[in-house]
């Protein structure tokens, strides 16, 4: 499948640090996608994000449906116009905010417990509602991705949905702020680096959006971990992560068996991570 941003949007990722939005998703397809979602949840009662066992992270290991998103031609005909042609995934969390909650991201950039190298994460943000300033979007400070790495402190704020409540621990004029809003069946993207946040869902409206973090098969951890990653387009000729198995059938036994080694070895980098850089300082 070709790259499908013009080179004029490419340029402007990489001046900007992010791009938006993109067309991936025909109304059908969201319809179809959100279906199997919440016909899940209401067998569950209650909402992904608020199942236990990490069901919100690596959630494409645990449900056919979601893998067949994250490997939609058109989402990664976009990534593949800013990575390149040889692609894992790296990561993914569902990002949820329901009507009237008081959930809220703080200031961060997606690297901070990453381990990756080079710095070439994308993370394309799939929505399957309407994502507005009014539902808590991403927003973002256009060109801090050329900061790099900044420290970070592990807060665990009440309502912060990062893992770890991962925030930066200086401050950023963010007077040119830019909110990131989509429709439903559109995309961003933006760089691992790149300064970001997002507040709360003040409407009667689900905002439901997918964070997935693609990067190059080039890119690599520290040579003392040894985690897994899903190869969605190409070819992996490194060899750097353990291939993921994508789900045979929805929320099987088997499904769940390896999601949960997977993310229990994600997490215990980042655990080790957050150590290694004294409680969330890098």
């Amino acid at each position: 499948m070709p790259a499908s941003l013009t080179s004029e949007q490419v340029a402007q990722y990489h001046r900007d640090g992010f791009f938006c939005p993109v067309p991936a998703l025909t109304a059908e397809e969201v319809a179809r996608f959100r279906t199997r979602l919440e016909a899940f949840e209401a067998g569950q009662g209650t909402t992904l994000c608020k199942l236990p066992d990490l069901v919100k992270s690596k959630t494409h290991l645990l449900f056919t449906w979601m893998h067949e998103l994250v490997t939609h031609p058109k989402v990664l005909d976009a990534v593949e116009s800013i990575i390149g042609p040889d692609i894992l995934l790296y990561h993914l969390t569902s990002w949820f905010k329901e009507p009237g909650e008081t959930s809220f991201v703080s200031w961060h950039q997606d690297g901070t417990y990453f381990d990756l190298e080079p710095f070439e994460q994308v993370t394309c943000w799939i929505a399957l509602s309407d994502s507005t300033r009014e539902m808590g979007c991403v927003k973002v400070i256009p060109g801090t991705h050329v900061i790099g790495q900044r420290p970070h402190q592990d807060m665990f704020q009440k309502g912060n949905l990062l893992s770890r409540g991962q925030t930066l621990t200086e401050t950023f004029d963010d007077s040119n702020a830019a909110f990131m809003e989509l429709k439903a069946g559109q995309v961003s993207l933006h760089h691992t680096h790149v300064v970001h946040c997002s507040g709360n869902n003040t409407t009667g409206e689900r905002r439901l959006g997918i964070g997935v973090s693609y990067i190059p098969t080039r890119c690599r951890t520290s040579p003392d971990a040894r985690l897994t990653a899903t190869l969605v387009r190409g070819e992996d000729r490194y060899g750097n992560f353990d291939l993921e198995t994508p789900p045979a059938r929805d929320f099987d036994e088997t499904a769940r068996a390896h999601h949960a080694a997977c993310v229990d070895r994600f997490f215990t980098n980042n655990i080790k991570i957050s150590k290694m850089r004294h409680v969330g300082g890098v």
